[in-house]
């Protein structure tokens, strides 16, 4: 009998993850695993460059070109959400259900602002024919 210790644990977060990604219609290749894996770890806000830099710390060789595909890739099927939040550079978000952000100008960081948190007291209407589905 072999013990349920941190190798069976992660490899149960690998199946699961190849599953996730099979679903959403991506084939789950080992760099494109460990780039999810990052992701589905937990709810977060990364640029390519902070993914890349945490795989190279982690000691996974994957090219920045694999990364930024990646991400465009999960982005494309709605496994992240790529957001522009400061104009500089790309933000992916793991949680792609509808929110808000705030984001600290000095760090950068992103945190989650949940929908029902935030009242719009008046827009403008929107242009002849033309309605909202949501708002950015």
């Amino acid at each position: 009998m072999i013990p349920f210790g941190l190798t069976s644990v992660r490899m149960l977060d690998t199946l699961a993850t190849a599953d996730r990604l099979r679903e959403c219609g991506i084939q789950p290749t080992p760099q494109r695993l460990k780039i999810a894996a990052l992701w589905l770890a937990e709810p977060q806000h990364l640029t390519a460059d902070q993914i890349l830099a945490r795989l190279r710390a982690a000691g996974d060789r994957v090219s920045k070109a694999t990364v930024y595909n990646t991400l465009n890739l999960l982005a494309a099927k709605g496994v992240v959400r790529q957001l522009a939040a400061d104009g500089e550079r790309a933000w992916f978000d793991s949680n792609v259900s509808p929110h808000f952000h705030f984001q600290d100008v000095d760090s950068g960081m992103l945190t989650d602002v949940p929908t029902p948190e935030v009242r719009f007291e008046r827009l403008p209407p929107p242009p002849p024919g033309m309605e909202y589905a949501g708002i950015e």
